[in-house]
C-alpha cells in the first residue's frame, strides 16, 4: 500500500470512529424528525441574515432540487417563511419563524450537551488537546493558517519535563528553515540550554513560555547575569503565531520581570540578520552597544549586542 492509500485508509477509519461517536449513523439527527442535511439549513437560516436559496446552495454544495423540497417542507411544518427581497424582485428571502427558532434553541442544547457526554470523561488537557485537533483539521483543509487568537494562548513560567527539549528542537528547525544555520547552532543552543539548567535559580531567573493546544507556540527567558545585570535570551515564536502581538507580549513581560527584580540592565546577544526581532527590541528600547563580524553555524554573520537601560 502507497503512503497516501495509507493516508486515505487512516482518514477514512476516523471519519468511521467519528461517525459513530458522534451518533450520526441515525436516520435523524438528535432525536428530531429531521436529517442531518436538514438541520445544517436550519442552521445556517438562523445564523445567516437575508439569506436565499442560492446562498444556501453555494455554502453547502447542495442540490437545488434537494434543497426546494427541504424548504417546501419547513414551510408546510411552520419552521421557515419566506418573502420577495425588496432589493431584487426575483428572489426570495429565508427566515426561521418563531417555531423555527425554538426547534434550533432546542437542537443546540441537545447538541452542547451530547459534546459534553463526550467530553465528560477526559481530562482538561485532553478536551484542550481535541478541540485544538479538530481546529487544525478545519484550518488546513480550508487553507488557512492555524487558528490562533490571544486569548487561545496562555503563558506559563514554570519550566516541566520536555519543555527544554522542545525549545531547542524549535530553535534548530526553525533557524535552520528560515535563516540557514546548520546543526553548530542547534548544538550551540544544547550547549546554552545546558549550562542555563545547572544554575537555574526561580529567584533570579524566569522563562516565559506561550501555550496554545497544550504545545509551546513561543518563548523568552531572562538569565540573571549579576545583581544588576540580566541577559534576555531564546526568543522565539512559532510561525503559525506571528503576526498576532505575541512577540511583544513576551518581551514585555520579560522586561517587567527584570523591573520587579531591580536589574539595571538588560542586555541580548543576536545576528544582524533577525531584522524583524531587532526592530522589536529597539521599539522597546534597546540600543545596539557592540557588532563584530564572525563565522557562525555555516554563515558568515555579524554578531550585535543590544542593550536596555531600566534605571
Amino acid at each position: 500500500m502507497s503512503s497516501n492509500s495509507s493516508l486515505v485508509a487512516d482518514i477514512r477509519h476516523f471519519n468511521r470512529f467519528y461517525t459513530g461517536v458522534i451518533g450520526l449513523l441515525d436516520q435523524h439527527i438528535l432525536e428530531s424528525n429531521y436529517s442531518l442535511s436538514e438541520v445544517r439549513v436550519l442552521y445556517e437560516l438562523a445564523q445567516t441574515e437575508k439569506c436565499t436559496a442560492g446562498h444556501l446552495t453555494s455554502l453547502m454544495k447542495i442540490d437545488g432540487g434537494y434543497l426546494s423540497r427541504m424548504l417546501k417542507k419547513f414551510e408546510a411544518n411552520g419552521l421557515v417563511s419566506r418573502h420577495k427581497s425588496s432589493a431584487d424582485g426575483r428572489s426570495y428571502l429565508l427566515q426561521l419563524t418563531t417555531k423555527g427558532k425554538k426547534l434550533m434553541a432546542a437542537l443546540d442544547e441537545k447538541s452542547s450537551g451530547q459534546i459534553g457526554e463526550i467530553l465528560a470523561p477526559l481530562a482538561e488537557k485532553q478536551q484542550q488537546a481535541v478541540a485544538g485537533a479538530m481546529k487544525t483539521i478545519e484550518a488546513v483543509l480550508a487553507g488557512e493558517p492555524a487558528p490562533a487568537t490571544s486569548s487561545d494562548i496562555h503563558f506559563r513560567y514554570d519550566l516541566q519535563p520536555g519543555d527544554i527539549g522542545y525549545l531547542i528542537y524549535l530553535h534548530g528547525e526553525l533557524y535552520a528553515r528560515e535563516y540557514g544555520y546548520n546543526l553548530e547552532f542547534e548544538a550551540y543552543v544544547c550547549k546554552t540550554f545546558q549550562d542555563f539548567l545547572a544554575t537555574y535559580n526561580k529567584n533570579k531567573d524566569r522563562v516565559f513560555l506561550a501555550i496554545a493546544d497544550n504545545k509551546i507556540v513561543g518563548a523568552v527567558a531572562i538569565l540573571g547575569s549579576s545583581r544588576y545585570l540580566a541577559q534576555l535570551r531564546w526568543f522565539v515564536v512559532h510561525p503559525d503565531y506571528r503576526g498576532k502581538g505575541l512577540g511583544k507580549r513576551l518581551l514585555n513581560e520579560a522586561i517587567s520581570f527584570c523591573r520587579e527584580k531591580n536589574y539595571q540592565t538588560i542586555y541580548l546577544m543576536t545576528t544582524s540578520i533577525h531584522t524583524t526581532a531587532i526592530d522589536m527590541y529597539k521599539r522597546a528600547g534597546f540600543r545596539k552597544t557592540g557588532e563584530k563580524f564572525l563565522q557562525l553555524w555555516g554563515m558568515q554573520l555579524y554578531e550585535q549586542r543590544y542593550d536596555m537601560n531600566l534605571m
